[in-house]
């Protein structure tokens, strides 16, 4: 039976910048071994299965190329996208509320992930840093400037021995209206950078939050398509805020 894809470029307001996501919104969902044959075959970071619930809500998962994961912002923004903007989504890490916000904005209201610091790795020995610690998901590591972590060049095989989802690099931002710059790196998922990540924004909310005593802030991440997440602190939660376009529709006949 066919499935059905829509590709859309999140973080972003201009097609083929931000991250791209492939959404299917199925009747229920395909096995776990169909859901992962398909986010290899779309060969994106992220794609993302989506299945209404008889309250009107959505049940969500996500699948890189090699793994399903717990928590995907990107992915997350292109399914509520989808969906028209406003969605309840139940997912592995609870649930999860997508609504319109302010100026074009998507808002999706995501847990908050405070980074603790840990020891820095031998591994890591080499480069100029300020902080390391961890998050959930992902190491997080602070760079001296933005312009170290435009210039990164990552050693995938030492990142990869770290043994988490991804690692974040980070810094202060270099521009007016941008409080942090970042750049992620996720081998251990099929994922050498991930062009904008919406959990990770999730950590450095309370990471930068904390630093620069604002509860709303601005990141870019300084991949090579780049993208821009709007995060607002409350409590225990992260409000992340982007915009989305629909780049392309795709159907799978095997």
């Amino acid at each position: 039976m066919a499935l059905a894809l829509t590709v859309v470029d999140a973080f972003t307001d201009r097609p083929f910048t931000g991250n791209p996501a492939a959404v299917a919104v199925v009747d229920e969902f395909p096995g776990k071994q169909r859901m992962q044959a398909v986010a290899l075959e779309m060969n994106l970071s992220e794609s993302a299965f989506v299945a209404p619930r008889a309250d009107g809500d959505f049940d969500l998962r996500w699948f890189t190329p090699a793994a399903e994961v717990d928590l995907c912002g990107h992915a997350t923004l292109a399914s509520a996208h989808v969906l028209g903007g406003s969605a309840t989504f139940h997912t592995r890490s609870g649930i999860l509320n997508c609504e319109q916000g302010p100026n074009g904005l998507l808002e999706m209201n995501f847990p908050a992930d405070p980074p603790a610091p840990a020891q820095v790795p031998s591994s890591l020995a080499g480069i100029d840093l300020s902080w390391y610690g961890a998050g959930r998901f992902d190491i997080l590591v602070q760079l001296g400037s933005a312009e170290a972590v435009r210039a990164f060049q990552p050693d995938l095989a030492t990142l990869s021995a770290l043994g988490s989802r991804g690692v974040v690099i980070t810094a202060s931002g270099d521009r007016s209206g941008v409080d942090c710059v970042s750049r992620v790196f996720a081998p251990n998922v099929g994922i050498a950078e991930d062009p904008v990540t919406g959990s990770a924004h999730c950590m450095l909310a309370v990471f930068w939050g904390d630093i620069l005593g604002k509860d709303e802030l601005v990141g870019e991440q300084a991949s090579a398509r780049g993208g821009t997440v709007h995060m607002r602190r409350r409590g225990d939660r992260v409000v992340l805020g982007g915009k989305a376009v629909t780049v392309s529709e795709v159907r799978l006949f095997v």
